[in-house]
């Protein structure tokens, strides 16, 4: 019997080790922007909610709270512009790396079912294909896919690795060949709350999805805009003809978000003010790095949103990774995200604000 593992991919982050040990070995240290992991302090009001909550002896319920609920369903028209969204549209998840990864699995896709998702892009979602056993397609435009057999597509937006956007309209007209093909929209917009020189829009909108949320289902995550990816805590909202059974199957396979995590995320999804100040800081973090990467001869593109700059000098990712990292600097092969990627790289800004200072007096020595 073949291992599960058999079906994966080598997992690409060990590929980086011998160049992380060159950029160790700097006489100032390394300077690490190659996972986009949040360095920066959990905001004082998640952290005073979770320890309130850390007398919590009994089994929390995989729905969450009804005050998990609500504060989920609050943001979404708060801040994504939904309408008439229930504790019906709404499933909080162990982490959204874990829904991407178990998504086809639990959806019950096998075999001749086909998990698209872009050409570059993060590459959980092919693991989660592959781990069903269902085939695998990349795209640049989804509806250039041929939707027989289609049962999964998902959309990233903003993308993770290249920061792209997609418009409103483009949205608009994805949404609606998905919903004439009876193809299942997933859209990843973790990143949304991170736009630079674009505005974000989520399927949850009504231009976009016409005030349906039928075939339509949008992931979100606090570990960027929270700075919780110690928490593992994210949640799926849309269709609930969808989340419905996920909901169930989820139960049975004991899929849940703690007790003090379910009420750390009421406090972080009430609370506007950390996400402004957060995002200040990786603003100009973003300026420094993004000026001292043009200076140092390199082109960045897209990237009008996310925790990245994704950038290239025109010529194999991995001889611009081992030209950084004999300057300490650590940055993700551009390949990692797909074969479209292999003369770009991704760099994170997700440093103190120390570190991202070493890496711009590197670039302009």
């Amino acid at each position: 019997m073949s291992a599960v593992s058999d079906r994966l991919p080598t997992f690409p982050w060990d590929k980086l080790e011998p160049y992380k040990k060159t950029a160790a070995a700097h006489p100032d240290g390394i300077v690490d922007l190659s996972v986009g992991t949040p360095v920066d302090p959990v905001p004082e009001l998640v952290q005073k909610a979770l320890i309130d909550a850390a007398d919590s002896p009994g089994y929390p319920t995989v729905w969450g709270t009804p005050a998990l609920r609500d504060a989920i369903t609050g943001w979404l028209e708060r801040r994504l512009g939904a309408r008439g969204v229930t504790h019906r549209h709404v499933l909080p998840v162990v982490g959204s790396k874990e829904l991407v990864a178990w998504l086809p699995t639990q959806l019950g896709l096998g075999p001749g079912d086909k998990v698209a998702y872009p050409r570059l892009a993060y590459p959980t979602y092919e693991v989660g294909a592959r781990l069903a056993r269902a085939e695998y397609e990349v795209y640049d435009d989804p509806r250039d896919l041929d939707p027989a057999g289609l049962k999964l597509l998902w959309l990233n937006s903003p993308s993770n690795p290249t920061g792209k956007v997609l418009s409103r309209q483009e949205l608009t007209d994805i949404v609606a060949w998905a919903r004439a093909h009876d193809v299942l929209v997933f859209s990843d917009e973790c990143y949304l709350e991170l736009g630079w020189e674009a505005d974000p829009v989520s399927v949850l909108h009504p231009d976009v999805n016409g005030g349906s949320y039928d075939g339509i289902v949008a992931v979100h995550s606090l570990s960027k805009r929270s700075n919780l990816a110690g928490y593992r805590a994210a949640f799926a909202a849309g269709d609930p003809a969808v989340l419905g059974p996920l909901l169930e199957i989820r139960k049975h396979g004991g899929m849940m978000t703690s007790a003090p995590t379910q009420a750390a995320v009421v406090a972080a999804l009430g609370d506007d003010a950390h996400v402004h100040e957060q995002r200040e800081r990786y603003a100009a973090r973003r300026a420094a790095l993004r000026a001292a990467l043009l200076a140092d001869g390199f082109r960045i593109e897209h990237s009008e949103a996310s925790l990245y700059l994704w950038a290239t000098r025109g010529e194999s990712c991995w001889t611009t990774v081992a030209h950084l990292a004999d300057r300490g600097i650590l940055v993700a092969p551009g390949d990692f995200y797909g074969e479209a990627g292999k003369n770009h790289v991704r760099v994170a800004f997700t440093a103190t604000d120390e570190r991202v200072r070493a890496a711009v007096a590197r670039l302009s020595a």
